[in-house]
């Protein structure tokens, strides 16, 4: 059974920083791709950054040039770097596990950890 716990959350001022970790266990992670989602209320879930098995990443527009995603295999964890940090980007940070084998697709998503940016 594959499970992501995420840490790292919580209240900081606009212009701080904040990093968001995530722990996968059940399976052999490097085999993973890792992503960061977020949600704020009322609105839908979306990407903010994913790290492919190769280490390839890919980020929302918005958040290119502030937050850095990062991978240790031998740690089976994720990180999300991240500076600058603006009240807009306040939401539920949800961590997931992507992987698709032949026709089948496997995924699975943390508990989520709220970040506040005051202004």
């Amino acid at each position: 059974q594959v499970q992501l716990v995420e840490s790292g959350g919580g209240l900081v001022q606009a212009g701080g920083s904040l990093t968001l970790s995530c722990r996968l266990s059940g399976s052999i992670f490097s085999i993973w791709t890792m992503g960061w989602y977020r949600q704020a209320p009322g609105q839908q879930r979306e990407l903010v950054a994913d790290i492919t098995r190769s280490g390839r990443t890919n980020y929302k527009d918005s958040v290119k040039d502030r937050f850095t995603i990062s991978r240790d295999n031998a740690k089976n964890t994720v990180n999300l770097q991240m500076t600058g940090l603006k009240p807009e980007d306040s939401a539920v940070y949800y961590c997931n596990a992507l992987n698709s084998v032949s026709s089948s697709r496997y995924e699975y998503w943390g508990q989520g950890t709220q970040v506040t940016v005051s202004s």
